[in-house]
């Protein structure tokens, strides 16, 4: 794979060569070359993202995982501290919800900030939507404890926030938060387990 900085040259974005070898990569090597992505990058990619791989709930958890069965996306924001965590997700039990997937944030602050619960589902134009305004009942096995995003510092963080994702790769996702409606200059990269 030529460097990731080769994709972005000039004034376009070449989402088709990346995507492309984003996806002739080993897991390991794919993981390290989209969590080198800048947060400039970032925004950029989500911009060119547009249209480009529609995605639904099922690029994040199959259809193939069981209920409650958890899938970890690797994540790296364009924010200057923290940088790194993981969205873990897992398809909600039929008889709870429909065509919805429930999910938290694993991180280094999670004491302090919350595990920030959400619920994932398709919305329109192949996309998907991360919202920290609903709170699943329960997590899958093993997850930490539900709380409300207005708990503890999660106010600052999760409360009243959903993420836009867009499809890039097979296994990469761009996505950019708002609050309230309003975008917020914060994008993300997310890269799906092998």
């Amino acid at each position: 794979m030529a460097t990731i900085d080769s994709y972005f040259s000039g004034d376009r974005v070449d989402i088709e060569g990346l995507a492309k070898a984003l996806d002739g990569l080993s897991s390991q090597a794919r993981l390290d070359a989209a969590l080198a992505l800048t947060g400039k990058q970032q925004a950029r990619l989500y911009d060119a993202a547009l249209g480009f791989k529609k995605i639904s709930i099922e690029h994040f958890v199959s259809r193939e995982k069981g209920e409650l069965s958890p899938v970890i996306h690797y994540g790296r924001n364009s924010l200057p501290l923290f940088t790194r965590f993981q969205k873990r997700f897992c398809r909600a039990p039929a008889d709870a919800a429909k065509d919805e997937l429930w999910g938290y944030n694993e991180q280094t602050m999670k004491t302090f900030t919350g595990p920030g619960y959400f619920v994932a589902y398709n919305i329109g134009d192949g996309e998907v939507n991360i919202d920290y305004t609903r709170v699943p009942p329960r997590g899958a096995p093993g997850w930490p404890a539900v709380l409300p995003n207005s708990a503890r510092l999660s106010r600052f963080i999760y409360n009243g926030t959903q993420d836009r994702m867009r499809g890039v790769s097979e296994h990469v996702t761009i996505g950019r938060a708002s609050r309230a409606g309003n975008d917020m200059d914060n994008w993300f990269v997310l890269v799906r387990e092998s």
